[in-house]
């Protein structure tokens, strides 16, 4: 089986290195049917890689104007990974509608401090991250992680949004760094607790095979721990590659295309 539909998509706008047309030739040389762009946003806030209130305009009509351009050869659409922090941005549709997107990705990439004050980086960096936990909450990696997964869980059930992104993203260091120990009964009742949550809300959750093409992980997000949680619970799965360059557009998808239980968020 040959997955040939990718809604998880960065390109120049945001943190990715090609430009949103070098991503298209790539997808098209790589028999893909339709490619959706998932830019980064947190808005109202801006971190470096996101998109602003001004420069998603010109990310929607570039999009759009290649979408035209490419019509007879592949499907384009344009949607936005949309970050959830708790008192900071959601990813809610009834504040993207005003960019008329054509779908939401759902995740979380940073966790509040305790006091709402400030905001931790799940995955920029292994000593940025380590540093936000020592300071933020007291040192204890237990503490953030269970924050990490109270946001997700948040986020699955209190937003409207397509596709719920890489919901164990803490992973990312933890194979070439480990800073805590996934057999921790701690940690199997939090993956317990998300994926009843996950599976409450209805939502689509994607196997996303970005940290493979990045070079940090031998398995895609969620990882089979969580992975076979979600399928004990019949929650819809679908196959993206979360690339940020052209190289990795359709990364792993053959080894792992067997995962994915639906190919397309609308028909759901």
């Amino acid at each position: 089986m040959k997955v040939v539909k990718n809604f998880h998509t960065h390109c120049s706008f945001c943190d990715g290195k090609n430009t949103p047309e070098e991503m298209i030739l790539a997808a098209i040389s790589s028999g893909f049917t339709t490619l959706g762009f998932s830019s980064h946003a947190m808005l109202p806030l801006c971190e470096n890689g996101t998109l602003d209130e001004n420069t998603i305009y010109d990310y929607i009509k570039e999009i759009r104007s290649l979408g035209e351009k490419y019509k007879d050869k592949i499907e384009i659409l344009c949607g936005v990974e949309a970050d959830y922090i708790e008192n900071f941005t959601t990813p809610d549709k009834s504040y993207y509608k005003k960019f008329d997107l054509d779908y939401i990705i759902g995740s979380v990439h940073f966790v509040s401090t305790p006091d709402f004050s400030t905001y931790i980086s799940c995955d920029t960096s292994i000593d940025a991250l380590q540093e936000g936990i020592k300071r933020f909450f007291d040192g204890s990696v237990e503490k953030y992680l269970r924050a990490y997964f109270a946001a997700v869980r948040k986020m699955a059930a209190s937003f409207e949004f397509d596709i719920i992104g890489h919901p164990d993203l803490p992973w990312k260091f933890n194979e070439k760094f480990p800073y805590f120990d996934p057999c921790s009964s701690w940690y199997k009742d939090e993956l317990i607790l998300t994926a009843d949550a996950i599976a409450e809300s209805g939502k689509i959750t994607e196997i996303n095979t970005g940290a493979i093409s990045r070079g940090w992980l031998k398995e895609p997000y969620p990882l089979p721990d969580l992975r076979a949680l979600l399928i004990e619970r019949k929650v819809p799965l679908i196959l993206s590659s979360d690339a940020h360059a052209s190289s990795g557009i359709d990364c792993a998808f053959d080894r792992f295309a067997h995962l994915a239980t639906v190919f397309d968020w609308r028909k759901q």
